[in-house]
């Protein structure tokens, strides 16, 4: 096919596409959003769902048969997948809403005996695909995972990313590569495994104390790691490493291979091989490449590992977040003087914010594409301002601007709502809910390993007693200048339980509720908190939270009556540290700001 041949749009994409599962002997496929290294934000190479389908939503599965082609996305981008899908023949399903299948069992129901449905084996979980063959077999269909149905159709695939890799070094880098692999091999000897292979790219860039740039504000590289009892191979592309840092990374027992190498070095495993892997972090593909090894199927070590920060870590992000928050102080106060003055829109918050969180030290990069969103659009959890769609600010109504930062000693993610002249009491009484909800987890106390889903009630409580209610999780766990979302932790009552999601000292975790009316105003206000120690009685151990992210939350846009005492002094406690703590950090008309926002209620 000739690039004068392309298919132009989504309705033609589909169907160029249909015509090349027929070649296929095929009746039907899956497009999900994923990689080989299952990852949450994707290299251009591997954005076919958004090619095929126009929706660029970071999460979603696209089904498509010989007569039907149907996107899967959950509540957070139903407005947006509405707005995308748009006459292109693709139908919208609500993933999570009433009524509406899995794609897997719509398939399942759909599709008549005998019918052969194809899936790139390369970008889907072990754990995916051992379900959705055992439930597709149950109807007489089977499940092809050695074929990607893209390839036929998308000729101008962008090619796999090649910027350079750096080493995370101290102070920031808090731990030894040496000592990270120990750690990793005395976790494969309790569960029984002699080798582990390691796709996960954040893992991977935390084991071996390295960031790279491949993926969107993700400091990570494409790679995978083969970790033996005395070995270690890094599957990375070798000119995306200097000669010094390959020098480096051998003295560390750390041998480098291509990217491509890794199914031969699976195949050449020795016989008497225990392959440990994890089967939401490993893809169809790779295990098919591990021959007749035993395998030990278990949560990828790092995740533990990474996600309790040590104290040298913790104090570096105390410290990120005092700088993170004088820059918030820097851009509010902008804002606030702007207004009125000129035009703004909601794509000049991310430039702004960009520029005051570039003025503090160790600022790399944006932690994820800035939200900044007013009136309607912050009903969407996850819009995203374009130069093609985008809002001016002005008028009355409420700006929600969720936003965050990767630093060498940590990475930042903070969700504050501001009022744009007036505010209605329907909006306030809404965002002091949302307040509400996000003080009562603040002050939560738990006994240590309680699972994350247990804890989400805490801060719905509020908005349910409102009568409201939001579609994604309260809480994610956040990475140390890695990404802005890792595990294993959630607090989502929605999130699968799966080992080792209990919460442990030292996780660093955000607190996000929020409440949303479609095509009227959204409202979150967001802080990560760190788990620490609380107290220890006849009944065990118990953690609580310190709230880490310092930004005044404007109290314009609350009804204070409504709070009650507990809350009102949480609130003034937290506003009297954050100007403690940033006070050193700020002049001008950013200290006036945080004066002004922290007064006492």
């Amino acid at each position: 096919m000739s690039p004068e041949t392309l298919p132009a749009t989504a309705a033609s994409r589909v169907a160029a596409l249909r015509e090349a599962l027929g070649r296929a002997g095929l009746d039907g496929c899956l497009i999900p959003s994923s990689d080989p290294h299952l990852s949450e934000y994707l290299p251009e190479h591997w954005q076919g769902r958004r090619w095929l389908s126009g929706f660029d939503g970071s999460a979603g599965m696209l089904v498509i048969t010989r007569d039907f082609a149907g996107l899967w996305t959950d509540s957070r981008y139903w407005i947006k997948a509405e707005s995308d899908l748009r006459d292109t023949g693709i139908t919208l399903m609500r993933a999570g809403d009433a009524g509406v299948p899995e794609p897997i069992d719509w398939l399942a129901a759909e599709l008549p005996g005998g019918s052969r449905v194809g899936v790139d084996g390369n970008v889907l979980p072990v754990g995916s695909g051992r379900d959705w063959r055992k439930r597709l077999e149950a109807e007489d269909l089977e499940l092809i995972t050695d074929i990607d149905p893209l390839e036929a159709v998308w000729v101008d695939r962008p090619p796999l990313p090649d910027a350079p890799i750096d080493e995370h070094r101290p102070p920031h880098a808090c731990r030894t590569r040496s000592g990270n692999l120990a750690a990793v091999r005395a976790a494969m000897d309790e569960v029984g495994a002699s080798w582990h292979l390691i796709s996960s790219l954040d893992d991977i860039a935390w084991l071996f104390n390295l960031r790279g740039d491949d993926v969107p504000f993700n400091p990570v590289f494409l790679a995978h790691a083969l970790i033996g009892p005395d070995s270690a191979t890094l599957f990375v592309e070798p000119d995306k490493l200097t000669t010094r840092l390959a020098a480096r990374l051998q003295a560390d027992g750390v041998r480098i291979a291509p990217y491509g190498d890794i199914r031969g070095a699976l195949r050449a495993l020795p016989a008497e091989a225990r392959l440990l892997i994890d089967p939401q972090r490993v893809t169809v593909g790779l295990l098919e490449a591990c021959g007749g090894n035993p395998v030990v199927e278990a949560l990828n070590p790092t995740q533990r590992l990474k996600s309790r920060k040590n104290e040298a870590e913790i104090a570096h992000v105390r410290r990120v977040m005092e700088h993170d928050g004088a820059a918030l102080c820097e851009f509010f106060a902008w804002l606030e003087s702007a207004q009125g003055g000129q035009a703004l829109t909601e794509l000049d918050i991310d430039r702004e914010l960009v520029r005051a969180r570039g003025r503090h030290p160790d600022f790399v990069s944006p932690s994820f594409g800035t939200i900044a969103a007013f009136k309607a659009n912050a009903a969407m959890p996850h819009y995203q301002a374009t130069p093609a769609s985008h809002a001016r600010i002005e008028g009355d109504g409420l700006l929600l601007i969720d936003s965050g930062g990767q630093y060498l000693g940590g990475t930042t993610d903070i969700t504050r709502i501001v009022p744009i002249g007036e505010t209605t009491e329907a909006q306030r009484r809404d965002a002091t809910a949302v307040l509400k909800g996000m003080i009562a987890l603040s002050q939560a106390v738990f006994p240590r390993g309680v699972e994350g889903p247990a804890l989400d009630a805490i801060a719905r409580l509020p908005i349910w007693q409102a009568g409201a209610d939001y579609g994604h999780g309260t809480g994610h766990g956040v990475g140390y200048f890695l990404n802005v979302h890792e595990g294993p932790q959630a607090i989502s009552h929605r999130a699968a339980n799966r080992p080792h999601m209990g919460m442990e000292p030292g996780m660093i975790t955000s607190n996000e509720p929020g409440l949303y009316r479609p095509g009227r105003w959204g409202i979150r206000i967001e802080n990560l908190v760190l788990c620490v120690p609380a107290m220890q009685t006849e009944f065990g151990e118990f953690l609580k939270f310190e709230t880490l992210t310092l930004c005044p939350i404007d109290t314009r846009c609350i009804v204070v009556d409504l709070l009650g005492a507990n809350e009102k002094d949480w609130l003034n406690d937290y506003h009297a540290e954050v100007r403690r703590r940033l006070s050193p950090l700020v002049e001008g008309r950013a200290w006036d700001w945080l004066a002004a926002r922290t007064e006492p209620i």
